[in-house]
């Protein structure tokens, strides 16, 4: 069953630790102290925004009907099954921008020194071994979680369940 990335946005500290975890995980080495030498340097695939007090990471959704492939003159964007994220083929790639423009999200971007697009793949590669994304294993909070549709509906039913024994006085255990 296809899982994807949950955003709890109550839990983001913004301390940044995924927009880390995902360069890290992206770069050559694969290590901190070995990405922080590389050049050109490794980008992160997501980004935490917000202000004031609230922050969220932002990455690709993995778009069901993805503009961002459907615009792709080269087709550098693929997804090779239903349930897989969209990935980026470097060698096909560009840097046309023509799917920056088309994501709805505003979270693929331009890497000036590669001349080729960066955008999350749910890091595919770690996950394909049995691991989670980089993002998720890297913060801190619990605020990045990867799941299935089905866990997540089971999470808010629950959550509904105790706020309901809540408010009617009754003991509920906490989700």
């Amino acid at each position: 069953m296809k899982r994807m990335l949950v955003i709890r946005i109550k839990r983001c500290l913004a301390c940044k630790s995924c927009e880390l975890g995902c360069a890290i995980a992206h770069s050559e080495s694969g290590e901190l102290f070995g990405a922080i030498l590389e050049q050109p340097a490794s980008r992160s695939r997501v980004r935490v925004a917000g202000d004031a007090g609230f922050a969220m990471p932002l990455q690709c959704r993995q778009c069901e009907t993805a503009p961002c492939m459907g615009v792709c003159p080269t087709k550098a964007l693929n997804r090779s099954g239903v349930d897989d994220p969209i990935v980026l083929d470097h060698g096909l790639c560009i840097g046309c921008t023509w799917c920056v423009m088309a994501c709805p999200f505003g979270v693929i971007s331009l890497d000036e020194q590669r001349r080729a697009i960066v955008k999350c793949d749910q890091c595919f590669d770690l996950v394909q071994r049995g691991r989670l994304p980089a993002c998720v294993t890297a913060c801190p909070s619990g605020a990045l979680t990867f799941q299935t549709s089905d866990d997540v509906s089971r999470e808010k039913r629950e959550a509904c369940l105790v706020e309901f024994r809540r408010a009617a006085g009754q003991p509920g255990e906490a989700v």
